[in-house]
C-alpha cells in the first residue's frame, strides 16, 4: 500500500506520531492547558493544520486509554476533516468520568486516521431492490 504524504504545519513537538509500527492512528496532541469538569466538554486545539489530497479524509477518534482510565472521549467520534479544510484541527473532548480531567500542552488527546473516500451520485428511485435483511433496523440481525 502506498504511503500518503500529507503536508502539515504545526508547532515543534506537535507532529502526530504513530505509537507503534502497525498503529492505525497517529496521536494528536493538545496545544492548550485546560480542565474539563465531569459532564462537560471542551474544544481542544492541537496547533496542527493539514493539506489533505482530494479523495482523502482524516478521522479524529478517541484514545482507548483516556476512555478507560478517565472516562474521556471524543464527543463527535469520529470527527471528519475534509480534504479542502486548511484550518487548525481541534478536538471536542467530553469528560464522562467522575473527576475533573486536566489537559496540558503535549498531552496525547485523540488519534487521527486517514481514509480514502468515494463520492456518490444519489439517484431518486421509486423503490429499492429487495435484500435478505430488508428494512430490519437496530438489533434486527441478532
Amino acid at each position: 500500500m502506498e504511503t500518503l504524504r500529507i503536508p502539515c504545519v504545526c508547532a515543534e513537538g506537535a507532529l502526530p506520531l504513530y505509537a507503534s509500527q502497525s498503529a492505525s492512528g497517529a496521536d494528536l496532541k493538545s496545544a492548550a492547558e485546560l480542565t474539563i469538569q465531569p459532564g462537560e466538554y471542551a474544544l481542544v486545539p492541537t496547533g496542527l493544520r493539514l493539506a489533505l489530497p482530494p479523495g482523502v479524509e482524516a478521522q479524529v477518534r478517541p484514545r482507548s486509554g483516556l476512555a478507560l482510565k478517565h472516562g474521556v472521549t471524543v464527543l463527535n467520534a469520529p470527527g471528519t476533516i475534509d480534504a479542502d479544510y486548511r484550518g487548525e484541527i481541534k478536538v471536542i473532548l467530553i469528560n464522562h468520568g467522575k473527576s475533573p480531567f486536566a489537559v496540558s500542552p503535549g498531552d496525547r488527546i485523540a488519534q487521527i486516521v486517514f481514509a480514502r473516500v468515494e463520492k456518490a451520485e444519489l439517484l431518486p428511485a421509486a423503490g429499492l431492490p429487495e435484500s435478505a435483511r430488508g428494512a430490519g433496523g437496530f438489533g434486527s440481525t441478532g
